[in-house]
């Protein structure tokens, strides 16, 4: 209280000796700042000029014109990801911000034509003006603290009509995303209506709930179970928001919510390549970079459900790191990636995940869900069976190398893959084997920034536009013996190989090798930095040359070591 009393008087003598507090300035000064208002949760995008003049820029793409009566079946990219975010009205929620800092009273004004013109042609029931998305449960559930934002500053029924609408539609248990980043929004939609309105059943419910979806949504050790990692960024933000909601709304935050927010953290930081974007396993895109995440002292680290990373060191950017997928089958934001691995070695990245387009349910985002987007092995002639699990059988993690096995039922026979990295001397080798009486195959996606140099006799050698180069060698066991018909492909369309997606909506030619069916097990070798890799094997033992140095390992029967 006595810091809002000295800054009154201060601006009381600044008013009187200056005259300096005039317009906009002196108008923000009379406008409380709400926490409701103010925080993470606004968009960046579009700004409140932009919105004023009727433009309104979503997901990079190209701002769509809407006018003063705004048309709420507005789809002008049949693209999901823009409604909902169109039917959010967060960028509503922008103006309310800036009128709060500005003063600048258009921007209400403005917002409450928004919201106003939203509630009368959206009702819940439908009508000719509704969009189908407009009561679909995420935008429900971030639209309402935009709507809780603008009831800080108008008090209209129809707006408290409409908040208590959105509260009941939080409620109802047959919408509630339990155990997901949906549900976290939607709890900390019902918190805000909640305390906005001294409802203590509906905050109380929104606590109850938050507690048990992230004790669902994040174990133990802080991995997602939604099976994308990005998604553990916009998870941690969100309970960051809810936490500070529940303080806000005089309540205790419980401890298990706060215990798992800490766990993501590491979760995050293994999940982060050395230079600085995250591994693009399941829906999230290559060009994610976590910020402000202190990382663990552990190099290695196996996460219980369904995956492993390491790496030569932290805060390195030529390190090497790698990634494996095992674990429970497909859901959420997962894909059909299991037994999968990513490679970067060097400074660059070498075998990589095709990463994530968009969740338009187009044949091309089909495929880079596919078990063919992956670097996997398959049996040959036999169907895949979606959302199988895999066991992670073996592992064995020492400073300078670590070997694991992992084997599952996907294709209704077991297959076995057993992979190993070699640090200092940067190496993986994989080998895949299945039942005698079937074949196994298997493919290995690269960087877009490589390009094929040669592709003969076993091994195919590529490069990037600076001359630095990698191979990969393919040989069966236990005879040693190169194997012949390795195939390049490259953008191909139908179907799809030989493509990755660096970005939202994006996607680029980039090779990919695929292996011919071998009835004996598949041994794959990825050399960074070197053309002459010189593999040879005597005995069970695998001997090659790397750029700094030999290096030897052991296979026996289906494990490496």
């Amino acid at each position: 209280m006595r810091r809002r009393t000295e800054a009154f008087v201060l601006s009381l003598i600044l008013l009187v000796t200056c005259g300096a507090v005039t317009g906009a300035a002196g108008a923000a000064a009379q406008v409380k700042r709400t926490t409701e208002c103010q925080g993470d949760w606004l968009p960046a995008t579009p700004i409140s000029p932009d919105i004023m003049s009727g433009e309104l820029g979503f997901l990079d793409l190209d701002p769509v014109k809407v006018g003063k009566n705004v048309n709420w079946r507005t789809d002008p990219y049949h693209n999901r990801s823009w409604s909902m975010v169109f039917h959010s009205l967060r960028w509503m929620g922008r103006l309310v911000a800036d009128y709060e800092t500005t003063g600048e009273a258009a921007y209400l004004t403005r917002a409450t034509e928004i919201a106003k013109d939203w509630v009368t042609d959206n009702p819940r029931r439908g009508g000719p003006n509704a969009s189908p998305y407009a009561w679909q449960e995420h935008p429900i559930a971030l639209r309402a603290p935009a709507l809780v934002c603008l009831s800080k500053h108008v008090n209209a029924p129809w707006l408290s009509r409409s908040l208590a609408e959105h509260a009941a539609m939080l409620s109802d248990p047959k919408l509630y995303e339990k155990g997901h980043n949906h549900g976290i929004d939607q709890d900390i939609a019902l918190l805000g209506i909640g305390c906005r309105y001294g409802n203590g059943t509906w905050s109380g419910l929104a606590v109850k709930r938050l507690t048990e979806t992230v004790k669902l949504d994040v174990d133990s050790q802080g991995a997602l179970r939604e099976q994308a990692p990005r998604y553990a960024i916009y998870v941690h933000e969100r309970l960051s928001v809810a936490m500070d909601r529940i303080k806000a709304c005089g309540r205790k935050v419980p401890g298990e919510i706060t215990r798992r927010w800490q766990s993501l953290e590491d979760f995050i930081s293994h999940s982060t390549q050395p230079g600085g974007f995250m591994v693009p396993i399941g829906d999230g895109g290559a060009d994610v970079r976590p910020v402000g995440y202190d990382h663990p002292k552990q190099t290695v680290r196996v996460f219980g459900n369904g995956y492993v990373y390491g790496r030569t060191a932290w805060e390195k950017p030529e390190s090497a790191f790698y990634s494996i997928r095992f674990g429970p089958g497909q859901k959420y934001h997962g894909h059909e990636d299991h037994l999968g691995v990513t490679y970067y070695a060097q400074g660059h990245d070498v075998l990589v995940d095709v990463g994530f387009h968009s969740y338009e349910n187009t044949g091309y985002r089909r495929w880079t869900m596919s078990t063919e987007a992956h670097n996997t092995p398959a049996v040959a002639g036999a169907a895949f069976r979606g959302g199988t699990a895999t066991k992670l059988s073996r592992s064995s993690i020492g400073d300078d190398r670590q070997s694991y096995r992992l084997t599952d039922r996907a294709y209704g026979v077991p297959r076995t893959r057993s992979v190993l990295v070699n640090h200092e001397q940067d190496v993986m080798a994989v080998l895949d084997t299945v039942p005698k009486g079937a074949k196994v195959t298997n493919l290995w996606h690269l960087a877009s920034e490589l390009s094929v140099v040669s592709d003969g006799g076993g091994q195919v050698v590529v490069k990037d536009k600076a001359g630095w180069k990698a191979t990969l060698v393919q040989v069966s066991m236990p005879s040693c013996k190169p194997v012949s018909g390795l195939k390049v492909v490259r953008g191909q369309s139908n179907p799809y190989q030989g493509w990755v997606s660096p970005a939202y909506l994006q996607k680029q030619p980039a090779p990919t090798v695929v292996s011919p069916a071998s009835a004996d097990p598949l041994l794959t070798v990825v050399v960074p930095g070197t053309d002459k890799p010189s593999v040879s094997c005597s005995g069970g033992k695998v001997k090659l040359e790397t750029s700094t140095g030999p290096v030897s390992f052991r296979v026996g029967g289906a494990d490496l070591s």
